[in-house]
């Protein structure tokens, strides 16, 4: 019996290699199509792994998805930060180029005024302005302390702009050229020229034309030789402003209320809007 067994193990084993051999020659060389056996088995392993491959696939990708958009959020961060620091940057930058300007032109403007004149230009910076359309007026960080008085000039450097009205010790209040007016007791009308014939040119600007934008010169001789587009200046006659300070240029002449003198619309030089910086003009003493 136990014979027989071995017989029967020898048996299989001897059918096991033939079948291997004869399907190790079915698919061994260049064969133009697969078996049968071969097509089921190809489908059902591919069948088999789509199963398997799809959702790890997909799992795969969801993880790398997220792997990415780490990535572009760090760098969305960092491109932010950049675009803030260079905000930062060019609005400093812009600042920086501002100032230089205003430097180039506070000093371009003293040293036209050393050959002009001997006087003092001090600087001062506007704190607060009152829009108020009845007091129209500008605070300066300049006072008493400064050796500031009431009645000094005002200019920027395009031309004057207002006097001192009120000063205190570390402040002083500039009454603007909008607020002449030859109707209010606290007003002071400027005695005028023209540059280049300070001799022969003579008018007093009592007045602001709120519907014009511009000062009206009065008491102007019908046989004075102004034109239009001349250049007003203060004459010094008035004994408040000092003479030489650039006022504007005449637009229109035209004959006065009595047809006696012209009255004459000057255009400011200086812009009454956004004053930053102001000179008070100080006069050295007469000794």
């Amino acid at each position: 019996m136990f014979k027989f067994m071995g017989n029967k193990r020898l048996i299989f084993l001897l059918t096991g290699l033939v079948c291997f051999f004869i399907l190790m020659g079915l698919t061994l060389g260049n064969r133009a199509q697969m078996t049968m056996p071969e097509k089921f088995v190809k489908d059902t392993v591919s069948w088999t792994q789509g199963l398997f491959y799809r959702p790890a696939a997909y799992i795969a990708g969801f993880f790398e998805d997220i792997r990415q958009l780490s990535v572009i959020y760090e760098e969305n961060k960092t491109l932010k930060l950049t675009l803030t620091q260079y905000a930062r940057d060019t609005q400093k930058l812009n600042e920086l180029e501002a100032q230089n300007k205003v430097l180039k032109d506070a000093l371009g403007f003293t040293e036209r005024q050393k050959q002009a004149n001997n006087y003092k230009y001090r600087i001062a910076e506007v704190v607060t302005v009152n829009a108020d359309p009845y007091n129209n007026t500008l605070s300066i960080n300049l006072g008493q302390k400064d050796g500031i008085k009431k009645d000094m000039a005002v200019m920027t450097i395009d031309g004057l702009v207002g006097r001192i009205n009120q000063v205190s010790e570390f402040y002083s209040n500039v009454q603007l050229l909008t607020e002449i007016n030859d109707t209010d007791s606290n007003s002071k009308a400027i005695a005028v020229t023209v540059k280049g014939r300070e001799s022969q040119s003579f008018g007093m600007i009592e007045s602001f034309d709120v519907k014009t934008g511009n000062l009206v010169m009065n008491k102007v001789d019908q046989a004075d030789p102004m034109q239009v587009g001349d250049t007003v200046i203060t004459s010094g006659l008035g004994l408040v402003f000092p003479n030489g300070i650039e006022i504007g240029k005449i637009v229109s002449i035209g004959l006065g209320e009595f047809g006696i003198t012209h009255k004459v619309l000057v255009e400011p030089k200086a812009s009454f809007r956004h004053i930053r910086e102001v000179y008070v003009v100080e006069v050295p003493e007469v000794r």
